[in-house]
């Protein structure tokens, strides 16, 4: 199945998707030396992001989210790409410091968590390609 969406940061991604229905905050929400995700309740607590294709509907939180994000990959623990509905300004600049392909515009109520994906962002699309 082929999911397409808006490009916003360019580069290409392979490996499983992570989905929340739940938005993330990165900063007080995301562990940025194991990449786990420690905020209290959210659907995901417990989980590690990295090498996942992380699927959410939009940031929330602190603008030094972006900085964990580049933490994150400094860390070898970034997610390999993400997916959101709509994204703010806090996960585009985070994810262009960190190279982190990232797309937005994409209705994530139809992908599930532990799916093999493949991602691709260009300079005029972006396209996920799930395995069904």
């Amino acid at each position: 199945m082929r999911v397409y969406g808006r490009p916003l940061v360019e580069g290409d991604a392979r490996g499983e998707l992570l989905v929340t229905r739940q938005p993330i905050s990165f900063y007080g929400g995301v562990d940025p030396d194991t990449g786990v995700v420690v905020e209290k309740g959210h659907e995901l607590e417990g989980v590690g992001i990295g090498g996942k294709i992380l699927v959410f509907p939009y940031g929330k939180g602190s603008t030094v989210g972006s900085y964990i994000l580049l933490r994150l990959a400094k860390n070898g623990v970034a997610p390999a790409g993400i997916v959101n509905e709509s994204s703010e300004p806090i996960i585009i600049i985070g994810c262009l410091i960190a190279g982190i392909p990232l797309m937005d515009r994409v209705d994530i109520g139809s992908l599930r968590s532990g799916v093999a994906a493949e991602m691709h962002v260009g300079e005029s699309n972006a396209y996920l390609d799930v395995e069904v």
